[in-house]
């Protein structure tokens, strides 16, 4: 009589994954709330402004740009009432994120653009724990990229990203090919491990 209590037991494979559609990531991406911070020269209906509003459920707060902390207060609320997933600030906008980070009104993913914090004299002090990307272009003219390699150096190493683009100070360049979106998401998929 075979013993087929030896036997080794198979399991049955593993389902196929879902293959996702185009109409599925948009929705998927929709999902995502995007709070972005806009820099001086650009405002709500801005380039940035418009591409995320497109991809994502994005909210970009308006604030008057001649008053920091005017600014600061302004979208420390909106992240009271939006709850984003992820904060993209842009030049004066990434020195606010950072503002909001030092403060701890803020301790998600945050994405900055040629970030203009010390620039503004702001301490060159990321928070621990929070993952932060920091993306300038290597052609910069207007913020030197050396910035935001001081900046990321202060931040967790596990947590802090930067990524140094051959493009200009509005990342023109990485908005267009797609860049922006992706790590968008792919920020919000690492913070969330």
């Amino acid at each position: 009589m075979p013993n087929f209590a030896s036997r080794e037991s198979i399991s049955p494979p593993p389902p196929p994954r879902p293959q996702v559609s185009s109409s599925m990531l948009d929705r998927m991406r929709s999902d995502l709330r995007v709070q972005f911070i806009h820099g001086l020269e650009s405002s709500p209906q801005g380039v940035k402004a418009q591409l995320l509003a497109r991809h994502f459920t994005a909210r970009t707060p308006a604030m008057d740009t001649r008053d920091f902390a005017a600014s600061v207060r302004a979208q420390a609320e909106a992240l009271r009432e939006f709850d984003p997933h992820v904060v993209v600030g842009s030049s004066y906008g990434g020195a606010i994120a950072v503002e909001l980070l030092q403060r701890g009104l803020w301790r998600g993913p945050t994405l900055l653009l040629a970030q203009a914090a010390l620039r503004r004299g702001q301490p060159a002090v990321l928070p621990a724990g929070v993952a932060i990307w920091l993306v300038h272009g290597t052609r910069d003219a207007i913020i030197d990229p050396e910035d935001s390699r001081v900046l990321a150096r202060s931040g967790s190493p596990e947590h802090v990203r930067l990524i140094e683009v051959d493009d200009v100070h509005a990342l023109h360049t990485t908005v267009e090919d797609g860049r922006l979106v992706a790590w968008i998401e792919e920020l919000i998929s690492e913070a969330r491990r």
